[in-house]
């Protein structure tokens, strides 16, 4: 998408354009940003590490919670044991 670089605002801004949602493995960005005027739901991801294999994991929350999570909130979806 060619977004490299681009801060947090402004990436969500862009996002807002183009998704229904973003998932992120930032978990300081609902402190850090106003996501409640966005048209975005915004999906933290907390695992043992960022890696794929880990963040695979939890597929199943993420589907779930797409179907649930409201615009303009974050939601946490964690899987750091197992």
């Amino acid at each position: 998408m060619n977004w490299a670089g681009i801060q947090d605002g402004q990436l969500l801004q862009v996002a807002t354009q183009e998704f229904d949602a973003l998932i992120t493995v930032d978990q300081n960005l609902p402190f850090e940003q106003n996501l409640s005027k966005l048209d975005l739901i915004v999906l933290v991801l907390q695992t043992y590490s960022n890696r794929l294999i880990d963040l695979k994991r939890l597929v199943p929350e993420i589907n779930y919670a797409l179907t649930i999570a409201e615009k303009g909130k974050a939601m946490l979806l964690k899987k750091v044991d197992d």
